[in-house]
């Protein structure tokens, strides 16, 4: 018998969860891709993130707060990119930035929203599991209790689009193991 303790999250509306996403040998598959791929230290308005990044396609400029064409996406993350526009439902060519990110052990995101001419976000987990958070975005709305912590396991894809895209911020909490994601997000 379940008791309201072992009841997963109630997650917000358009946000969806999908474990097991990619199995192990594509895991490492991606893994090896991402270890040939030059990260650069993450800088967020001035500030360095402990995290490094790539990003491929589309770039936003926090700084100037603009978007511009970056560097094409790689082949080598195509069927990637497929698998993820089916589950979308949209065509691969909506697919407009491929961000990898490395965060080592003890980095963290805090809350954001993504930048705003992105519409939706797909994010596959690599190598560790993390918790990631979401609270309204909305102060008026917000209290310790409607934070929702979610375990997002390695392999996995989580999907923010629609309300939870744009009334919901996200953070993770820092990670005990070396994590790896790749963010996919579609424009405006």
């Amino acid at each position: 018998m379940l008791s309201l303790f072992n009841q997963p999250p109630v997650l917000p509306e358009g946000f969806y969860y999908y474990p097991d996403f990619i199995d192990q040998e594509e895991e490492k598959q991606l893994l090896a891709i991402i270890q040939q791929i030059e990260l650069h230290a993450m800088v967020f308005q001035g500030y360095t993130a402990k995290r490094k990044v790539a990003s491929f396609g589309y770039d936003y400029n926090f700084s100037t707060r603009k978007l511009t064409k970056g560097m094409p996406i790689p082949e080598s993350f195509s069927r990637l990119i497929d698998r993820v526009a089916t589950q979308l439902l949209v065509h691969r060519e909506q697919i407009a930035e491929l961000l990898v990110t490395e965060y080592p052990v003890g980095s963290v995101i805090n809350w954001h929203r993504d930048a705003p001419p992105f519409e939706t976000i797909a994010g596959i987990s690599l190598a560790a599991d993390c918790i990631f958070k979401l609270r309204p975005y909305d102060q008026s709305i917000r209290s310790r209790k409607s934070v929702i912590s979610l375990p997002v396991k390695q392999r996995s894809l989580y999907i923010m689009q629609g309300p939870a895209r744009s009334n919901w911020e996200h953070s993770t909490a820092p990670v005990q193991d070396i994590r790896y994601s790749i963010t996919i997000r579609t424009l405006k």
